[in-house]
C-alpha cells in the first residue's frame, strides 16, 4: 500500500500510459481470431498515435512531466517576479522617467534606458550576493557570497520547521516564536555557564533545540488534545514570545550590566561557532549545522516510518487513524520537531553573528521561512534552496541600493510576487503556456478513441 505525498502533482502521466496499454490490448485479436485458421487474415491494427512512434510518445510524457510538476512552476514562479521586479525598477529610475516624456517620438530610449535600469540594479544584486570581481583580494571576493549563506542558515532550519508541519497538514505560522525562544535558552546557556570549547557550543545548541520544541509542543498538544487551531494558536504565541523575551531583558539575570537598554550579556567565546572563512568574514559553522538538518529532514520524511505516519496524517488522518496510526502522537511530535529545526535558527543567531540576546534578534526570519516553505515546495531539499535564494536576495539589496540607488523594499516586492505567483499556479502556467497536468493530451485522447472503435469493429 503506498500513499502519495500532498505536495506531488496528479500522475497524469502514468495513468495516461496505463490507458494507452488498455488501449493495447484491446487493438490485439482475440483468441477465437487466432484459432480460424493459419490461412485467415488477422483484423488491422490500430496504429499507435503519432504515426506509431511509441518511443517519441513514452519521450513526450515524461517531458510533460518536467514541464507541468511543480518544481517548475516554482522556477517560473521566481522568473516572473524578477521580471515584474525589473519593470518597477524602470518605471522608479530617473533616466526612464525622463525618455517616457517623448516616448511617442523616440520609444527605444525609454525602452533601452529601462533596460538599462533594470540590469544594472540586478548586476549590482548579483555582486552583492555572489561574487564581486572588481573587490580587492580574496576575501573580498568571497564576502557577498559569505552574506548569502550566512543570511540564509536561519531561513532554512526556519524553513525546514515550516515544511515539516506542510507535510503533516499542519500550518506552523508560529515559527517567529520558535526562534525567540530558541534564542533566548542558548543565550541563557551561552553567557551562564562557563564550559569547556567545544561543549559549550554543544549544549547551547541543545538548548536551543529544547526551547523551540517546547514552544512547537504546546501547540501541537494543544490541537491533539482540544482541536484547537493550530494557525491561531502559534500566532498567538508568537506575540507571548515577543513580550516574554522583551520582559527577560529587563529582568537582572538578562539584562546586560551596567545598560539600560534591553540587551543580554555576550555569550562566551566558547558558546560561538567557528568562523568557517576566517575572522574577517561572518560565514560559520552554523550553516553545516543547517545542511545537516536538511539531510536528517529528508531522511525522516523520505526514509523513516515516523516520516510514512507523518506523510499519511497529512494526507488523510481519518484514513491514517483507521490504518492504526496513532494522529494523536503524530500532531504532538511533529510540531515538537518543527519547533525544536526552529529552535536552531534562533541559536544560529545568537551563536553565530548577534552575539547576544534582544527583542528583534529573530528580525522576520519566522514569517520569511513560510515563504521559503512554499518556494521550496515542502521539501527538505527545495526549502535549502529557496533559503540560499531569499539569503541572496537580502544580501544582495544592499549592495544594490548602494551602488544603483534603487531602494531596497524592490527586494520586498520580489518576494512578495514569488508567494502571489506560488499561489496562483494556473496563472504561472497560463503566463508561460505550460500545459495543464490535469487535462489528458488531444494525441492520448485520439489514441483511445481509436482502439474503442477497432474493438466495437472486431466485435461486430
Amino acid at each position: 500500500m503506498s500513499t502519495q505525498d500532498p505536495t506531488d502533482g496528479p500522475p497524469t502521466a502514468d495513468r495516461s500510459e496505463n490507458d494507452g496499454s488498455r488501449a493495447d490490448e484491446a487493438a490485439k485479436p482475440t483468441s477465437t481470431d487466432q484459432s480460424a485458421g493459419e490461412g485467415a487474415t488477422p483484423p488491422p491494427a490500430a496504429a499507435p498515435a503519432g504515426g506509431g512512434l511509441v518511443k517519441d510518445d513514452s519521450s513526450a510524457s515524461v517531458a510533460r512531466r518536467i514541464f507541468s510538476g511543480n518544481g517548475l512552476v516554482a522556477v517560473l514562479s521566481v522568473v516572473a517576479a524578477v521580471i515584474l521586479g525589473g519593470i518597477l525598477i524602470a518605471a522608479t529610475d530617473e533616466a526612464t522617467v525622463a525618455a517616457s516624456g517623448y516616448f511617442f517620438a523616440r520609444p527605444t530610449d525609454t525602452i533601452s534606458a529601462g533596460f538599462t535600469a533594470a540590469m544594472n540594479a540586478y548586476a549590482a544584486l548579483f555582486s552583492g550576493a555572489i561574487v564581486n570581481p572588481e573587490a580587492e583580494g580574496v576575501t573580498g571576493m568571497l564576502y557577498p557570497i559569505s552574506e548569502t549563506l550566512t543570511v540564509a542558515t536561519p531561513l532554512i532550519l526556519a524553513g525546514l520547521g515550516v515544511t515539516l508541519a506542510f507535510r503533516a497538514g499542519l500550518f506552523n505560522i508560529g515559527a517567529q516564536g520558535q526562534i525567540l525562544l530558541g534564542a533566548t535558552f542558548a543565550a541563557w546557556v551561552g553567557f551562564t555557564w562557563h564550559l569547556p570549547v567545544g561543549l559549550h557550543i554543544v549544549v547551547a545548541v541543545i538548548a536551543a533545540i529544547v526551547g523551540g520544541a517546547i514552544w512547537g509542543g504546546i501547540p501541537g498538544f494543544l490541537k491533539s488534545r482540544t482541536g484547537a487551531h493550530e494557525v491561531i494558536v502559534t500566532i498567538m504565541l508568537n506575540y507571548v514570545a515577543i513580550y516574554l523575551v522583551q520582559y527577560l531583558l529587563t529582568q537582572p539575570s538578562f539584562q546586560r550590566p551596567g545598560s539600560s537598554n534591553p540587551i543580554s550579556p555576550l555569550v562566551d567565546d566558547s558558546a560561538m561557532f567557528p568562523q568557517l572563512l576566517g575572522p574577517d568574514l561572518r560565514l560559520h559553522a552554523g550553516f553545516l549545522v543547517a545542511v545537516a538538518a536538511v539531510v536528517v529532514v529528508w531522511w525522516l520524511l523520505g526514509r523513516s516510518t515516523i516520516g510514512f505516519e507523518f506523510r499519511a496524517v497529512g494526507a488523510n488522518p481519518h484514513a491514517a487513524r483507521t490504518a492504526g496510526i496513532n494522529v494523536t502522537r503524530a500532531t504532538v511530535l511533529v510540531m515538537v520537531i518543527a519547533g525544536a529545526l526552529a529552535g536552531l535558527a534562533g541559536v544560529a543567531q545568537v551563536s553565530g553573528t548577534e552575539r547576544a540576546l534582544t527583542s528583534d534578534i529573530a528580525a522576520s526570519f519566522g514569517f520569511d521561512a513560510i515563504t521559503v516553505a512554499l518556494l521550496g515546495r515542502s521539501t527538505p531539499w527545495g526549502t535549502f534552496f529557496a533559503g540560499l535564494l531569499f539569503g541572496a536576495f537580502r544580501a544582495g539589496g544592499v549592495a544594490m541600493q548602494t551602488q544603483t540607488g534603487t531602494p531596497i523594499d524592490i527586494v520586498l516586492v520580489v518576494q512578495s510576487l514569488i508567494v502571489l505567483f506560488l499561489a496562483a499556479p494556473p496563472l504561472v502556467r497560463a503566463l508561460f503556456r505550460l500545459p495543464d497536468p490535469g487535462r489528458p493530451r488531444r494525441s492520448r485522447r485520439q489514441q483511445r478513441r481509436r482502439a474503442a472503435t477497432v474493438s466495437t469493429g472486431g466485435a461486430a
